[in-house]
C-alpha cells in the first residue's frame, strides 16, 4: 500500500549501464520528470525547482563541480562572475565536500560568502537600473550526487528578503524533498552540458 498522494513514475538513468529503474516520487515532485531530459535549459530546470518550493526562480541556484571548482550554472548572470573553491568557507564549498544536505532558517547570521548576493543581474532591455538583490534569509544546500556518490554539483534553495521575519521557514520535509530532486537532477543534461 502506497502513501496517499504518491504515484509511480519511470525514469532512465543514464550511468554507467543503462537501465531502467522505478522511482516512486510524491506528486508534488512529478513536475520533476518534465526536465530531465534532451533540450531541457538550466532556466526551465529552475523553473521547475522554484515551484516546487515555493520560491522565485531567482532564488534556486544550481552549480557544477569542474576540477575543484563549482561553477554556477544557474542563475544566468552569476555563470561568467567567478567560480567557488572547495578550498573556501562558503556554504556551497562546505556541501560539496560534507555531502550533507543544510537547512540554514537564520542565514543572514551564518558566516558566509556573500559577494554572490550582492551581484545584480543584467537590467534587460528595459535599460533601467535594477534594484540591489535582497539578502538571503533562508537557504538550503543540498549535494548533487551521481551514482557512485562522487559530488557532480551543489543545489540551493533560498528565500530572500529586508527581514528574516517575512520570509517562511524551511521544513525538513522541504530538504527531504529537494534530495530526492538532486538524486533525480544529477544526470540531467541542463546540469551536465551546460
Amino acid at each position: 500500500m502506497r502513501p496517499a498522494g504518491t504515484q509511480d513514475m519511470l525514469m532512465t538513468q543514464n550511468n554507467d549501464h543503462a537501465m531502467m529503474e522505478e522511482v516512486v516520487l510524491p506528486e508534488h515532485l512529478l513536475p520533476l520528470g518534465s526536465v530531465l531530459g534532451e533540450g531541457v535549459s538550466p532556466l526551465d530546470l529552475c523553473m521547475v525547482l522554484a515551484k516546487i518550493f515555493r520560491v522565485q526562480y531567482n532564488e534556486v541556484a544550481l552549480l557544477r563541480l569542474e576540477k575543484g571548482l563549482l561553477r554556477f550554472v544557474f542563475p544566468e548572470h552569476l555563470r561568467t562572475t567567478g567560480a567557488i573553491p572547495l578550498s573556501s568557507k562558503a556554504v556551497a564549498a562546505h556541501t560539496a565536500l560534507s555531502k550533507k544536505a543544510e537547512i540554514f532558517n537564520n542565514f543572514a547570521r551564518v558566516k558566509h560568502a556573500s559577494i554572490f548576493e550582492t551581484i545584480k543581474p543584467e537590467s534587460g532591455d528595459s535599460g533601467e537600473e535594477m534594484a540591489p538583490p535582497a539578502p538571503i534569509q533562508k537557504l538550503m544546500s543540498v549535494p548533487v550526487m551521481d551514482a557512485k556518490s562522487n559530488v557532480v554539483g551543489v543545489i540551493q534553495i533560498s528565500r530572500k528578503g529586508l527581514d528574516a521575519k517575512l520570509a517562511q521557514d524551511f521544513s525538513r520535509e522541504d530538504l527531504h524533498d529537494l534530495e530526492i530532486a538532486a538524486g533525480l537532477i544529477a544526470t540531467a543534461p541542463a546540469l551536465l552540458a551546460s
